[in-house]
């Protein structure tokens, strides 16, 4: 799964509801429009969910979700498609080259349905 929809805020709302949780698969990302930001949403086998930007800063390329997971030294992380370098999911911080980060968002289950805040 690489798109799932585009989720507008609700009116009044920070939390923006992404996709049912069931339909995030471990250890696969997928790519969702939160207002107009790219978000690249995670779920590890252990179940917890990670929401960063989408565009990697090495290529400008909007494939995050489409990265390898894993973990360096017990934190998630995200190896980037295009040219490898890894993120921690954590902090979005690139462990490869620290100079280097994507934005990481909030992110929830409410009722079964994952909700991201881009606020």
């Amino acid at each position: 799964m690489s798109v799932l929809q585009d989720a507008s805020p609700l009116s009044g709302g920070l939390w923006t509801p992404v996709c049912p949780y069931a339909d995030l698969l471990p250890e696969r990302g997928a790519a969702a429009l939160v207002g107009t930001r790219q978000v690249a949403v995670f779920r590890t086998f252990d179940g917890d969910l990670y929401a960063v930007g989408n565009r990697d800063p090495f290529s400008g390329a909007c494939v995050m979700s489409r990265g390898i997971v894993g973990t360096r030294n017990g934190e998630p992380t995200v190896a980037s498609p295009m040219h490898k370098q890894v993120f921690s999911l954590v902090t979005g911080v690139c462990l490869d080259d620290p100079a280097k980060a994507v934005p990481t968002y909030p992110i929830r289950v409410t009722d079964g349905t994952v909700e991201v805040s881009v606020a």
